[in-house]
């Protein structure tokens, strides 16, 4: 089924650091959420996978499982390790991903993870506190959209 192959492609890619090929699987109206950045939408989603990835300090590691995928939609578990900030604090962080496909490509992707567990990780203390709170993920959301911005600007 090619959307099988179009997922191990993007999983491939996302785990080799090529953000160019992970995009290529990307539909050009792609709709994507997650806790960190939100909803975003076309080319924000490309530079948002352009900038993750280019943070090579990070060291990050991808592992996935295609739990099942159709003509329309699929379901993949994957997990990002990761280091985190001026600290290099040591994330491990389990994605629950699922797509929809159109025109052969990937048009909607939404990760979902527990974000209190990743703030502890990536945060520490604060992220203990205050993790499970909606004003840290606000910030969270804040700070890597405010980033997103500055990376486009500055490409």
């Amino acid at each position: 089924m090619k959307e099988t192959a179009l997922l191990e492609k993007f999983y491939s890619s996302f785990s080799k650091n090529d953000a160019a090929g992970m995009n290529s699987c990307y539909h050009e109206d792609i709709i994507f959420r997650d806790p960190a950045f939100g909803e975003l939408q076309g080319a924000k989603v490309k530079a948002m996978w352009q900038m993750l990835l280019s943070r090579k300090e990070s060291e990050l590691k991808i592992a996935h499982n295609i739990i099942e995928v159709n003509d329309k939609n699929g379901r993949v578990h994957w997990r990002a390790s990761y280091n985190f900030g001026p600290k290099k604090r040591k994330v491990i962080n389990n994605v629950s991903a699922t797509f929809e496909f159109k025109d052969g490509k990937i048009y909607r992707h939404t990760d979902s993870f527990n974000t209190y567990k990743w703030a502890i990780q990536a945060l520490g203390v604060s992220g203990f506190f205050l993790g499970w709170t909606g004003f840290l993920r606000r910030k969270i959301q804040e700070n890597a959209n405010h980033k997103l911005t500055n990376f486009m600007k500055n490409r």
